[in-house]
């Protein structure tokens, strides 16, 4: 099995309460003299109370297209990214040049070089690391990255693998668009990182893991689904594309789909001591819950991480991961789910072992 021996989140330094950001999203995307009440509903109704910004706030209004908005990509999801990969090896008390395999995730910002290479000499990563870059995941990219981790262990259970997802979903943000799927993505996403080193069964590693263990994956693509979640790419950046059907999807689909994942491995949903869910937002999260019967406390600490800095797209199930483990660690010897859900429309399931 893989063991996941660290897991490192941060968050830019510019952190704004909703009602601030409320402010300034209402004078970047609505037309001089419109009605901010459907703005001012859907960030208070968000459940977000405060964020992190790649920038600082007042300088989005002056963010001259996609060009511009990459370059501020370019250079934050470096110095965040550097800093995620630096504390997740400290906890883990591995090297750089340990490190086998990269696989990197963003849907926020187009870099080629990708991040990873352009962080290998700043970190000091050998020059043999093999790279798997990927962009289109969205929010089910920490999941599918940690599944992705886990194949390439079990077929190398000597080495070492890193997942690094970095994601500054505010400057994808759409100036003068008032359109209802552009207020909701302003309402709900924040900007951080996040690192996650795993190794597999045959590593030695002396310092006791701090997480758990990759038992199964699985993965599933919905047929149709494809205007449900992802961007449509023009001239000013990416604009979102958000489906108003989405929580209906997930009440329809999820339970079925975790149920029979975890029957093929003689579990049940109540069997299972930590939910560590993707906060998708308040309705989706509502979605989950019920699809899955779960208690209302099961969902607490993605709660928890939506209000404190919004939905981070691929890190954020990584800091729910993060929280879990230091707020709240499930008894050992337990099952846990980690579960995301992202553009195709796609879900990816993680079972975990405590």
């Amino acid at each position: 099995m893989t063991r996941i021996v660290a897991v490192h989140g941060v968050l830019p330094e510019h952190r704004y309460e909703q009602s601030d950001i409320t402010e300034a999203f209402a004078d970047m995307c609505l037309p001089p003299g419109s009605d901010r009440g459907v703005l001012e509903r859907l960030h208070a109704t968000s459940t977000v109370r405060s964020r992190h910004l790649a920038l600082p706030l007042e300088r989005y209004a002056a963010l001259g297209g996609f060009g511009a908005a990459n370059d501020a990509f370019l250079e934050v999801a470096l110095d965040l990214g550097e800093q995620a990969v630096r504390g997740a090896l400290e906890q883990a008390a591995l090297r750089p040049e340990d490190i086998d395999l990269v696989f990197s995730t963003s849907v926020t910002g187009i870099a080629a070089p990708s991040i990873e290479a352009r962080l290998a000499g700043r970190l000091g990563l050998r020059p043999d690391v093999k790279r798997v870059p990927s962009f289109g995941l969205g929010c089910v990219g920490g999941a599918a990255g940690i599944a992705r981790l886990h194949d390439h262990l079990l077929g190398r259970p000597d080495q070492v693998a890193l997942l690094l997802s970095v994601e500054l979903c505010s400057l994808t943000l759409q100036r003068a668009d008032a359109s209802a799927q552009n207020l909701v993505a302003g309402a709900l996403f924040g900007d951080g990182a996040a690192a996650l080193l795993a190794i597999g069964e045959d590593r030695v590693h002396t310092r006791p893991c701090p997480a758990p263990t990759v038992v199964a994956t699985r993965s599933h693509l919905y047929p149709g689904t494809e205007r449900m979640l992802g961007w449509d790419v023009c001239d000013s950046g990416f604009r979102i594309v958000l489906g108003a059907d989405l929580p209906d999807l997930v009440r329809s689909h999820l339970g079925e789909e975790v149920r029979a994942f975890l029957d093929d491995h003689d579990l049940k949903t109540e069997d299972v001591t930590a939910w560590v869910c993707h906060p998708g937002g308040p309705r989706v999260l509502d979605a989950v819950r019920e699809a899955l019967a779960l208690p209302a406390r099961a969902l607490e600490l993605t709660w928890r991480s939506l209000a404190e800095v919004g939905n981070l797209s691929s890190a954020a199930v990584l800091h729910v991961l993060r929280d879990t483990l230091a707020l709240r660690p499930p008894p050992a010897g337990t099952p846990g789910l980690l579960l995301a859900m992202g553009p195709g429309f796609s879900t990816e399931l993680v079972l975990l072992h405590w």
